[in-house]
């Protein structure tokens, strides 16, 4: 048994993982999916879990026995096609989830301070630009964290507003589909923004980060790990997820009761967000300002941690590409093209903001096109996972690959269904 000082020693790549999971575009299509379907969508939380945990497990496994991020495992092993492939496509679902998560900062902040839209976003990049080239990550998400805990928020107001609990309990464990593109769209989006192609990058190079922190990697490039490192490396990441899916299973829950329950069945701004979370702070004389301010608190805090895992993750995979100096441990002048394609993509993701896509919506469309692109990155993650040549005597085993496998069938599934009801 661990304690709970040994026990919190162990959580790191996980737990901040799991954290930037609830990304304010996690956090805009769960809220959607609860305003738009109620409690129908509830079972997704807990049936994702143990899929999110296996496929993030092999990812941080990859990247610990290796000693090398997910890109550079691919180029070594199964050639350029297939490298530049799920090079290309996680560099384009971070850019676009980059910019959906700065126009959702910007209009958050627009909640409580009526500040020009272009000037917020252009002042937001600054700022995260600055932060990521120039000072240490694990330094300002250790700050970022205590932002995030207006998470908390949604579980809080679960208990504190009327709940049906019988058919909460029943929505939670019993599947429910309809088969209309509406529903597959959410579900697909609920999916990808839930098992996300920059968590499984993120991951795998932090766990590397990690190693080369403690001093595990050896003269030969090859970490010395044993399977305790292991079996520690799978507490942080299920307490990381865990937390992640509570935070799922609560925004839906809340936005079902407290919208869907009252005719909003569709999410248009932030300010109609906000309104899920008015419960909590009804005793405050103003009500909306408190919700508002507990809503912008909570997306500009996990925007602000978020955008730098998804900057950072399409980092590795091009610079394990091509085989450049990578790592938030450097400073810029050791790793000019790391930091150089970090600030490329959060300025291409700042000018999505500039072509009228609505900051709300453009949220839930990243989510989709991360379901998505989630596919065929799966699969190679798959493959590798259970390659014996590659991770030796932690090779994934049967629980493992019917989980991946699962995951990948899954989430599949959906996305074709999804194109299938188009129309519908």
């Amino acid at each position: 048994m661990l304690s709970l000082k040994k026990f919190f020693r162990v959580l790191g790549p996980g737990v901040i993982t799991g954290a930037a999971d609830d990304d304010p575009s996690g956090i805009a299509t769960y809220s959607q999916t609860g305003a738009q379907f109620g409690y129908g969508q509830l079972w997704t939380a807990i049936f994702m879990l143990p899929f999110q945990v296996a496929v993030q497990e092999v990812c941080a496994r990859i990247g610990a026995v290796t000693g090398k991020g997910i890109a550079a495992v691919v180029r070594e092993n199964y050639g350029r096609k297939v490298l530049y492939l799920v090079v290309l496509l996680v560099l384009v679902a971070n850019t676009i989830n980059i910019g959906a998560d700065i126009g959702a900062m910007a209009e958050a902040i627009r909640l409580i301070i009526p500040i020009n839209f272009i000037l917020l976003t252009l002042g937001i990049t600054a700022t995260m630009l600055t932060l990521e080239i120039f000072t240490s990550y694990k330094v300002y998400a250790n700050i970022l964290k205590w932002l995030c805990l207006s998470l908390f928020a949604y579980p809080i107001t679960v208990f504190i507003v009327h709940q049906p609990w019988l058919e909460v309990v029943r929505s939670t464990f019993i599947p429910h589909f309809e088969l209309s593109f509406q529903f597959f769209f959410i579900i697909t989006g609920v999916l990808g923004t839930t098992i996300s192609p920059y968590m499984f990058i993120w991951q795998a190079s932090e766990e590397v980060e990690e190693e080369k922190e403690k001093d595990l990697i050896g003269w030969d490039q090859k970490p010395r790990i044993g399977h305790k490192f292991i079996h520690n490396l799978r507490i942080d990441n299920f307490v990381g997820m865990l937390f992640s899916e509570v935070g799922t299973w609560s925004i839906i829950l809340v936005t079902a009761t407290v919208l869907n329950a009252h005719g909003m069945k569709d999410i248009r701004t932030a300010a109609d967000a906000a309104k899920a979370l008015e419960p909590l702070v009804q005793s405050f004389p103003n009500a909306g300002f408190f919700s508002k301010l507990l809503f912008s608190t909570g997306i500009v805090g996990l925007g602000l941690l978020a955008v730098p895992v998804l900057a950072g993750s399409a980092s590795y995979a091009v610079s394990e590409a091509f085989s450049w100096r990578e790592g938030l441990s450097l400073k810029l002048k050791k790793a000019h093209g790391f930091y150089g394609v970090i600030t490329i993509a959060t300025l291409v993701g700042l000018m999505i903001n500039f072509v009228g896509i609505d900051p709300m919506k453009a949220l839930v469309y990243t989510a989709v096109i991360n379901g998505v692109v989630a596919v065929p990155l799966i699969f190679v993650i798959a493959l590798v996972g259970q390659n014996k040549k590659i991770m030796g005597d932690f090779s994934s085993g049967i629980t493992s690959r019917i989980f991946v496998w699962l995951t990948f069938i899954g989430m599949g599934a959906a996305a074709v269904a999804m194109f299938l009801t188009i129309g519908k």
